[in-house]
């Protein structure tokens, strides 16, 4: 039965997971508050080990303060990852989750490493 269980939530999640509708990466202002799946190159990111959480961003598209989308991942989800954020830099990386607005800018909180995988 145990088995049963996780076997059906593994098919349930990737099946929420593949279900996301892939947007470009120019048209990202325009789903605020949708789940999507967006790609694009990864052109800065920035690690504040010494801050609350310890936040990493990626900056999607462009840098900072031109990206296209920021990527949040707080310390404890970053622990999580095999490799550290940072070997994504310059590699384009397709991201699944639900876009918000933060100071007038898209952004995607990564609860899950994931979330996260590489084109």
């Amino acid at each position: 039965m145990k088995k049963s269980l996780v076997l059906f939530f593994t098919f349930l999640f990737a099946g929420i997971a593949n279900a996301q509708t892939k947007i470009n990466l120019d048209d990202v202002s325009k789903h605020i508050g949708d789940s999507v799946t967006v790609c694009g190159p990864v052109a800065s990111i920035r690690y504040f080990e010494n801050t609350n959480r310890k936040p990493t961003f990626l900056n999607i598209g462009d840098k900072f303060p031109n990206q296209k989308i920021t990527l949040v991942i707080w310390e404890d989800v970053r622990k999580n990852f095999k490799e550290a954020p940072e070997s994504l830099l310059n590699k384009k990386i397709c991201i699944t989750g639900r876009i918000i607005l933060y100071k007038e800018k898209p952004e995607i909180v990564i609860e899950r490493p994931e979330q996260v995988t590489l084109e």
